[in-house]
């Protein structure tokens, strides 16, 4: 509660009565607090304001840090950009690329999100 700034009536109202933002926040909180190992985080900061995206951004740094492994599926690609190692790109269920961050730029990753593969000329 603390961490995210979650807002809530008291202690003991439901996570389910509370905001989506606010629920997301909890789930982050939640899922976040201790070291998982393993983490699948899909689309970790929908509905979130931009102090919370932060949090979470930094959240997910730190256990990557501490040795963590992240799998994150983001449809924000400065999200993908700025939180991973390595980015694959699917497209159509396929994965058209695969290569280390900061190996190509944000024009070449939307090729490939269009269908465009790594190393090839097109579908």
């Amino acid at each position: 509660m603390e961490l995210f700034e979650t807002k809530l009536a008291g202690l003991e109202q439901q996570i389910g009565k509370l905001s989506g933002g606010n629920q997301q926040k909890m789930i982050s909180g939640r899922e976040t607090s201790h070291a998982p190992g393993f983490m699948l985080v899909a689309q970790p900061v929908r509905g979130l304001d931009i102090a919370a995206i932060k949090k979470v951004h930094k959240t997910l740094l730190d256990l990557k840090e501490q040795g963590n492994a992240i799998l994150l599926i983001s449809a924000e690609l400065s999200e993908v950009m700025n939180l991973s190692d390595r980015i694959a790109v699917l497209y159509e269920g396929e994965v058209t690329a695969e290569f280390e961050n900061g190996t190509c730029t944000k024009e070449e990753i939307g090729l490939f999100m269009t269908g465009k593969r790594a190393g090839g000329t097109g579908k």
